[in-house]
């Protein structure tokens, strides 16, 4: 009896995990329509009020889950935590200007490049095996973002792919230093991030002359994007994210690539390039075939000392 109640405490723990983690993509997903929505605002306003909105959620998020003060958290982390934290300012700054450069679909699939721009920035920094079924994924995912980028000759579209490139490159730093300091714990460093995006894009927007007030309409999204697009999106990954293997995590977080472009199609009718529909499709089949691979090896023989 006690084995079946433990079975199922299981099983419920893996289907909640399962909902908090695919919703917390569909709320990811939304940022290309959110970001759309936006009338006047560039990529520094949007990132300020967003940041705003974020920082005075996720503190109030990690004093009511931990009844600590996130700042001692981050001090627990030291460095590592400084890095993750300027590397998601970076992020959401090439994020930001890659939707408004280019496609959504062009954009959030090349975000979906940032595992595998992980694993090698963990193999070359932190000296981490990549399994041989992950570089052939890499391999195969270079082809599919060459497909994409192909056919972006002009100037404002070939600039927002290599901005969504770099975007993914900055979560990737982010995966790497969160392992770096040995931190299990998303929330403070991104709550860091948004510090940090909140004195950099302010400074840049005051040293440009852009303005520090916004439409009703353009604060009114870009605040409510920080708190209900990125910062519950966080929340329930993280919670959701503890009871879930690596490889559903992986297909889960497809939900945010595939549906991103989704939303701006129902809503706005924007559609992609064909180049950019089998760029993709090749992206996502290296995506999950890695997932699948990884889910289908054999676990280590279990000792006992």
């Amino acid at each position: 009896m006690a084995l079946a109640e433990d079975i199922g405490g299981v099983d419920a723990a893996h289907r909640r995990g399962l909902i908090f983690v695919f919703t917390a993509g569909v709320l990811w997903s939304t940022v290309g329509l959110g970001i759309r929505l936006i009338d006047d605002a560039v990529v520094w306003q949007i990132l300020l009020y967003r940041s705003l909105s974020l920082s005075v959620f996720l503190f109030a998020v990690i004093r009511l889950r931990t009844g600590r003060s996130p700042f001692a958290l981050i001090r627990a982390n030291g460095g590592a935590s400084v890095i993750a934290g300027l590397s998601l300012v970076a992020a959401y700054s090439g994020g930001i200007y890659a939707i408004q450069a280019t496609s959504v679909a062009n954009a959030m699939l090349l975000f979906a490049t940032a595992p595998f721009l992980a694993a090698v920035l963990g193999r070359v920094i932190l000296g981490e095996r990549v399994r041989r079924a992950t570089w052939v994924a890499i391999t195969v995912a270079i082809c599919g973002v060459g497909i994409m980028v192909a056919d972006k000759s002009d100037g404002a579209a070939l600039r927002g792919s290599l901005a969504a490139i770099g975007s993914a490159l900055g979560f990737a730093v982010f995966t790497v230093a969160l392992r770096w300091g040995k931190s299990g714990e998303m929330l403070p460093a991104v709550f860091l991030s948004g510090l940090f995006a909140i004195l950099i894009t302010g400074a840049i927007c005051l040293a440009t002359g852009l303005p520090l007030v916004l439409s009703a309409h353009d604060g009114g999204i870009a605040m409510g994007m920080g708190v209900f697009q990125v910062g519950s999106g966080l929340v329930l990954y993280t919670l959701g994210s503890r009871s879930l293997p690596a490889a559903e995590l992986t297909l889960l977080s497809l939900a945010e690539v595939l549906l991103g472009p989704v939303w701006v199609w129902l809503f706005l009718g924007e559609t992609a390039t064909l180049n950019t529909l089998i760029g993709g499709a090749i992206l996502l089949a290296a995506i999950a075939g890695n997932a699948v691979s990884g889910a289908r090896r054999k676990p280590p023989p279990i000792t006992v000392p």
